[in-house]
């Protein structure tokens, strides 16, 4: 068995062990933003973990209503013009710690004053040394290049801290569910199979989630990039109706991801005007009437709220890049010209 795919079917032990380590932190954290009146985020993160950042948008948005904000690292050691952070949270999110861009982000609010925390695996790194507050997330040692079991903890740290700062113990029992839900969202493993034998030939697709399926959205695109050499574009539906919608012709391979929630009306008209258009459908979701549009599908388990659904949603596009990686005849702990920790300034 790969390192890929022995690290995709450890996520439910992964975030078992988080949520268990983290509750108490979690809360700490949570009373010291409300007592500092927080009134943004900001978070730095690459790669995957910006892809995490991605999902906090919507999650912050949604739970706290607290507005956030991707960091340009670029202005903090680039041009050496680091805007002013005022009276906000300032995250970074790494698996490993190590990228002096994140890092400097971090540095430079706590230099400001701002409220810093960091989510990383390691909490000897660079990155947890610079924040004032951590989150680890206990996934151990992660061999495999293309990131898994980092990004469902990284999602789940972040779902973690919203609860806790909303004080919801309504949302804090769904939460407690997920490994349980991430264990059934693996039992998906044949079917991905056949539909990645279905797609061995693709060179292109596109990826559409939206809300908080977005960041799923991105996400898969990059596994797929990485691990599969597809040209995978990655769009909300509303943006892909802004223009890219003129490249679909028959054929065409497209992802969609549409779990039930606000989102699902929007991305069901669109997967029909796919589908009459002859567009070839993997469909993701919990609705059977979405995954019968699909000529493939990956169907959820039932029952998890829409906020929760990122998580499960892309161990299912984990699967499928997995399976896809392999029959194209790649080997998926060896993308080629990656290396595990990336280092950019």
């Amino acid at each position: 068995m790969s390192h890929l795919a022995r690290e995709i079917h450890e996520q439910p032990a992964v975030l078992q062990r988080l949520l268990d380590a983290e509750r108490e932190t979690a809360w700490q954290i949570a009373e010291v933003i409300r007592s500092r009146r927080i009134e943004h985020v900001v978070i730095a993160a690459r790669g995957t973990s910006d892809n995490a950042a991605r999902y906090a948008q919507y999650l912050f948005g949604t739970l706290n209503r607290l507005p956030v904000g991707l960091a340009t690292p670029s202005l903090f050691t680039l041009y050496g013009t680091p805007p002013r952070l005022g009276n906000a949270l300032v995250m970074g999110i790494s698996q490993s710690g190590q990228s002096p861009d994140v890092v400097a982000v971090v540095a430079e609010g706590r230099r400001q004053g701002a409220l810093t925390l960091a989510l990383t695996n390691d909490p000897a790194s660079p990155l947890a040394a610079a924040a004032e507050h951590r989150l680890s997330l206990h996934a151990g040692p992660e061999r495999s290049i293309a990131a898994t079991k980092t990004y469902t903890a990284s999602l789940t740290a972040l779902a973690l801290l919203a609860v806790a700062l909303a004080r919801d113990k309504d949302r804090l029992a769904g939460l407690v569910r997920l490994p349980g839900l991430v264990f059934q969202t693996l039992h998906l493993d044949a079917a991905a199979q056949a539909a990645a034998n279905r797609w061995r030939f693709a060179t292109r697709c596109v990826v559409l989630g939206r809300g908080y399926n977005y960041a799923t959205a991105f996400e898969i695109a990059l596994k797929l990039k990485e691990l599969t050499y597809l040209a995978a574009e990655p769009y909300s539906p509303a943006d892909f109706l802004h223009g890219p919608v003129a490249m679909v012709q028959r054929d065409l391979p497209a992802l969609i991801i549409a779990p039930t929630g606000a989102t699902l009306d929007n991305v069901r008209a669109l997967t029909r005007d796919l589908r009459e258009a002859g567009a070839e459908l993997l469909v993701i979701s919990d609705s059977e009437e979405l995954l019968a549009l699909g000529q493939v599908a990956l169907g959820l388990p039932a029952g998890v709220p829409e906020w929760l659904s990122p998580v499960t949603a892309v161990v299912a596009g984990q699967l499928f890049a997995l399976h896809l990686t392999e029959a194209r005849g790649l080997d998926p702990d060896r993308p080629r010209r990656l290396q595990k920790v990336t280092r950019t300034h």
